[in-house]
């Protein structure tokens, strides 16, 4: 492995890792800044808002600069937010933190993988891309569980200041081993992004983004509460039932990608909203007995993150028949609708626990992957319709 991929591979472990971990972290966190659950909830939130705000518009502006300025700025911008959140003297300047955060890692996310095809022979360019992303999927099985495991020991701000550490290596190791005359792209205009932004096909898709990913995070955004309130288990068990979580969101991730290429994206997503749907619903009742509830936490990561691939395929292959000359913008605002969905869920789930119960977050979530599904099986059936009258 090139040791430039490793450092990119490293920022997407430390960056992975800042956006998830905080979820095993709310009640300490609100237990020591004075605030309730849904403003601690707040936090994953605005850092999701951070980030779908960064992936387009901020690397539409800065299109014209070379990348490797680009990946040490956002990797600059990346350290400066960790540490201004282990020093954070309040909420407020916690809430900072996470938006500037989250704008390093939109932009990141947006530039890696033309970054790393860059370091590679053009053979070799999608193993280079799963390598940088495999800092993500690790970040999702190891560094969420250890960071959760840090900051109950140590204090929630220890786990920001080792993310903080971890994102300075990266972008030292950046600054010397990623070369300067990388391949420039074209730059990404916002007219472009415009031009996809009115096309009904993609935007339906984006809704449907928008709701099947963020439907898990009105429930997952306040699993640590839930586990703690309801189950039963102490704070030191949430790390490990994070790391439950994250092995089975990696395996996830790889059968949703298999699923898709074997039966299509919308009979796919049609099979995991469904699966994902029933486990909301199940785990509002197996979340009062521990060995039910992370049984279930096992199934429910595996259908969160299987839905990742082929939504990303079928925009994808929108694009290509809608927006031919901006199929890259198309995929990078998919990435933006992610997050707005972590948001809007995350904000949702926060209004249910504030003006009800924590125990309906799970069932309201169901409801919302239930409107993907009936979405997806729409955004089908216009597409069989499409079909048929050009045969």
């Amino acid at each position: 492995m090139p040791l430039p991929l490793l450092m990119l591979c490293l920022s997407a472990f430390a960056i992975g890792t800042t956006e998830f971990v905080i979820v095993g972290l709310i009640p300490t966190m609100a237990a020591d800044l004075g605030v309730s659950l849904p403003s601690a909830g707040l936090l994953v939130s605005l850092y999701a808002l951070g980030v779908a705000v960064g992936a387009p518009v901020l690397t539409a502006l800065t299109g014209k600069w070379k990348r490797k300025n680009v990946l040490l700025a956002v990797m600059t911008l990346f350290v400066v937010g960790n540490a201004f959140a282990w020093h954070a003297p309040n909420y407020q300047t916690l809430v900072i933190a996470r938006i500037l955060t989250g704008l390093a890692h939109g932009v990141f996310f947006s530039i890696g993988s033309t970054i790393a095809t860059g370091l590679v022979s053009k053979d070799k360019a999608a193993s280079a891309i799963a390598i940088m992303f495999t800092g993500l999927t690790v970040a999702l099985v190891t560094g969420v569980p250890l960071g959760t495991y840090i900051g109950q020991s140590f204090g929630w701000q220890a786990t920001f200041l080792v993310v903080s550490v971890l994102g300075l290596i990266a972008l030292l190791g950046s600054a010397v081993l990623v070369p300067s005359n990388l391949k420039q792209p074209p730059a990404a205009k916002l007219s472009a992004q415009l031009k996809v932004l009115t096309e009904p096909r993609l935007l339906l898709v984006y809704g449907i983004t928008a709701l099947g990913y963020g439907g898990t995070f009105t429930a997952f955004t306040y699993l640590a509460p839930i586990l703690e309130e309801v189950a039963g288990f102490n704070a030191g068990a949430v790390g490990l039932i994070m790391l439950v979580y994250g092995v089975s969101v990696a395996v996830g991730n790889i059968w949703g990608g298999k699923m898709a290429d074997k039966m299509g994206a919308v009979k796919a997503l049609t099979v995991i909203f469904i699966g994902l749907a029933a486990v909301l619903v199940l785990f509002g009742f197996t979340a009062y007995h521990q060995v039910a509830a992370v049984i279930t936490i096992l199934v429910w990561g595996a259908f969160a993150f299987g839905n990742v691939p082929p939504l990303q395929v079928y925009v994808v292959n929108l694009a290509e028949k809608y927006t031919p000359d901006a199929v890259d913008v198309a995929s990078g605002l998919n990435i933006a609708a992610f997050n707005v969905g972590i948001a809007l869920g995350s904000w949702g789930g926060g209004l249910i626990v504030a003006q009800g119960e924590l125990m309906d977050t799970p069932f309201v979530g169901a409801l919302i992957v239930v409107v993907a599904l009936l979405l997806t099986r729409l955004s089908g059936a216009m597409e069989s319709r499409v079909m048929a009258k050009s045969c």
